[in-house]
């Protein structure tokens, strides 16, 4: 079992004593003088060490009886990296909950997906996060809540369900007891200021980060491998529909200095915090840039790509499945003629979207849609529509499953399995799907290309040797070789 930095007093104090920014989402101080709990960089004067006591959650501090701060605003906090570096039991059930599987199916449909039963996930969850599932769950309603209080008109018995409450009474006890303030309160203390909606059912918000962010090869990454139809670059914003559990939705994602800004438009408003939580996992934004650029930049040959760009994070994906099928479209083409196959099978066999802004047309098509394709259809060669037909049909019956819920190292070796699917497949839908930090592709040609003009041997067996220094960050280390080069990937779009 791992145990968490809050159990370290003299560290977190010292974090909480200098406020420091980085340390918020890794563990809660709670106020005992006071009631309160906060994040570590909460501006007020920090209270003496032994008014304060620290959790590993802020579901942990709600259930001891702490109510969240006004002024810091701890449930805004970015997540814990913990979730994004880990692939155990513990950081696979959180990234369901971030996805909302326990409002939806409740504590046993987690449990059914990671194979335990409910008793081992509870006893697991309480041990490290001081919360079991449902209390963790009940946090990210109420803070999902408090978004749509305070950045939406919507009636509050709209808010109630959408954030994923089961009746308007218990909304209504949890953000009083969460906040110490009726919802009304809180929509009346929110800033005047709010953005108008663009057409109904669109939300604007603010996605937090852990500084620095470097959006050049995150942005471009996903703005030169726009399918599309179904991903767009327009107006310095990227641009995709989402295929979502109680419907579909639009996002517009816009980088600025210190926050992401995302807009959303839902067919149904339950689908919020799935949306959110896909888009932070898109752009990787709940990771530790400092502790990642720490480690890379000890290795004399990487230290000046992380000085001259740091804070680069890995693009990943809204849909693992989907990634997964791209991949294998994308192998051994160049990123347009990848575009071009990923948009013949969008028009034929997506499901068309009414965009009010024009230019997205579909959404991706669904692994029931493709199994269902006529493999005479496809326009590649035999064996590469081999290996596409039979991924789809292991996605379709479950068999290969690359969800945020998956066991990285497993559905890494059963992509190997596959006919047609070698180390560079499997390693680009492991570091961009499955979301491991520790992904690498020895054998990719940007990455040898890269190495040898930094005079290292560029052979797939003495660069995996070379990584061994970089490990758990190798994904990392392979945006900052890939932006040696002048692709279009490692740009921000103009």
């Amino acid at each position: 079992m791992q145990t968490g930095m809050h159990t370290d007093t003299e560290r977190c104090v010292r974090a909480v004593r200098s406020k420091d920014a980085r340390f918020d989402g890794w563990f809660f101080t709670a106020v005992l003088t006071t009631g309160i709990y906060c994040r570590p960089s909460c501006p007020v004067v920090p209270p003496k060490p032994g008014n304060m006591t620290f959790y590993p959650s802020a579901a942990a501090c709600q259930q001891a009886g702490f109510r969240a701060c006004k002024r810091c605003r701890p449930d805004t906090s970015p997540g814990s990296p913990e979730w994004n570096r880990r692939a155990d039991l513990t950081a696979r059930a959180m990234r369901l909950i971030a996805d909302g599987v326990v409002d939806r199916e409740g504590v046993p449909g987690l449990a059914a997906r990671l194979g335990y039963s409910t008793r081992q996930i509870e006893r697991q969850l309480l041990a490290e996060l001081g919360a079991g599932p449902l209390a963790l769950a009940r946090a990210q309603r109420a803070q999902t809540a408090r978004l749509l209080i305070e950045t939406t008109p919507l009636p509050m018995a709209d808010i109630a369900f959408a954030a994923g409450f089961s009746s308007i009474r218990a909304f209504n006890d949890t953000v009083r007891e969460v906040y110490a303030l009726a919802p009304s309160e809180l929509r009346t203390r929110a800033p005047r200021s709010r953005p108008a909606a663009a057409a109904p059912g669109t939300l604007s918000l603010r996605l937090p980060f852990r500084t620095p962010l470097n959006p050049d090869n995150l942005f471009g990454h996903l703005a030169a491998t726009a399918v599309p139809g179904v991903e767009e670059w327009r107006d310095g914003a990227y641009r995709r529909t989402l295929r979502l559990p109680y419907g579909h939705g639009i996002v517009a994602l816009t980088p600025k200095p210190d926050h992401i800004a995302c807009r959303l438009t839902l067919t149904d408003p339950r689908d919020l915090t799935v949306a959110i939580s896909r888009c932070r996992r898109l752009l990787d934004l709940d990771a530790d840039p400092v502790a990642i650029d720490d480690q890379l930049r000890a290795d004399p040959l990487l230290a000046p790509l992380v000085d001259k760009a740091p804070g680069r994070r890995v693009p990943r994906t809204v849909d693992e499945a989907e990634f997964a099928v791209r991949a294998v479209l994308g192998q051994q083409v160049s990123t347009a003629a990848a575009r071009t196959h990923a948009a013949r099978l969008v028009t034929a066999h997506g499901d068309p979207v009414d965009d009010p802004e024009g230019g997205l047309t579909h959404l991706f098509p669904s692994t029931e849609a493709l199994a269902a394709v006529d493999p005479e259809t496809l326009a590649m060669p035999r064996t590469r529509r081999a290996t596409f037909t039979t991924l789809v049909a292991h996605l379709a019956d479950g068999s290969v499953n690359p969800g945020v819920e998956s066991d990285w190292a497993e559905t890494r070796a059963r992509l190997l399995d596959l006919p047609g699917f070698g180390p560079w497949t499997a390693d680009v839908i492991a570091m961009r799907a499955l979301g491991d930090p520790d992904a690498f592709l020895p054998t990719d040609l940007g990455i040898r290309r890269a190495a040898a003009e930094l005079g290292l041997l560029s052979t797939p067996a003495a660069l995996t040797a070379r990584a061994a220094a970089w490990r758990p960050w190798r994904a990392y280390a392979v945006q900052y070789l890939w932006a040696t080069d002048d692709h279009p990937i490692n740009f921000l779009p103009v």
